[in-house]
């Protein structure tokens, strides 16, 4: 029943077929156009055009490349400022650094993946796992495989080596730079760690001390009323225990309100560990 305005419409509007057909060949005729606009160049002047292709795909690469390692490094410094306030976390330091190597490994996997689906659109090579496989040779010039271009087109094949050179030369400037980054950052939290255990052993002595206090104090309210029951009648020692029972209650609830001021302060020093979020100029180290 809910389908029936659609089946209504199509059989009323029997153009609608045709639009969406001629629409559907149109782009698939687009990929077939590029090939034969490639094998309508002459054979002489094949050579020249594949160094023009391919220096304008380096291009467009590096200017890919860049961008994604401008986005990681953004990530990268977002999530060590986090890091830099509050608590100390290693292992998200570690999960930092790590998620950055990732990204920085797919950004050439997806530049592997652009010169291989762009070789297979232009008709160079046929089947799209032969030219994934012939970039990736090619891209870390690695310098064997059983694929190759045809020998009009082959000039590609070097630049796909230079942009792969290129893109590792720029990668690993940037992984040094978040090597650098990570050290500083590890560094910064091991400092705030000690700090950490420091304030915890702190607040652990605190209590130790208060409870004694509080122990001492009791003991002493305890010999006291034992001096004053002496002689007193039964009521009057009866009056007394409850007295003694009242303050010695008072000093306990006023223990634990120390000890719960103690750990209180200790988790607020806790979380307002951390340097801070370092100036831009400062090169990640501590003001």
């Amino acid at each position: 029943m809910r389908s029936w305005p659609l089946k209504s419409a199509l059989h009323h509007s029997p153009g609608l077929f045709r639009f969406a057909g001629s629409g559907a060949i149109a782009a698939e005729a687009l990929v077939p156009s590029l090939a034969s606009l490639l094998s309508g160049i002459p054979e002489e002047f094949k050579p020249i055009t594949s160094l023009g292709i391919g220096a304008f795909i380096l291009v467009c690469l590096a200017l890919f490349h860049g961008g994604g390692l401008h986005h990681i490094l953004r990530i990268t410094r977002r999530g060590e400022r986090r890091l830099l306030v509050g608590r100390p976390h290693l292992l998200r330091a570690g999960f930092v650094f790590g998620w950055s190597i990732f990204l920085m490994l797919w950004l050439h996997i997806a530049e592997i993946l652009i010169w291989a689906f762009t070789l297979n659109n232009l008709g160079l090579i046929a089947r799209v796992h032969d030219a994934i496989y012939f970039c990736a040779n090619a891209y870390t010039t690695l310098g064997y495989g059983t694929v190759a271009l045809e020998p009009q087109w082959r000039n590609i094949s070097p630049i796909i080596a230079i942009s792969g050179l290129f893109t590792f030369a720029w990668t690993t400037s940037t992984l040094v730079d978040v090597v650098r980054s990570h050290g500083v950052l590890i560094d910064q939290l091991e400092d705030e760690r000690e700090r950490q255990f420091q304030l915890r052993a702190d607040a652990r002595i605190a209590v130790r001390e208060t409870i004694t206090n509080e122990k001492e104090a009791e003991r002493a309210e305890k010999l006291q009323a034992k001096k004053q029951d002496d002689g007193d009648s039964l009521a009057e020692q009866f009056r007394g225990w409850k007295r003694e029972r009242r303050e010695i209650e008072e000093l306990r609830t006023t223990e634990r309100a120390d000890v719960e001021k103690i750990l209180k302060k200790e988790h607020e020093d806790e979380d307002a560990l951390g340097p801070g979020v370092p100036p831009p100029d400062s090169g990640g180290k501590k003001p």
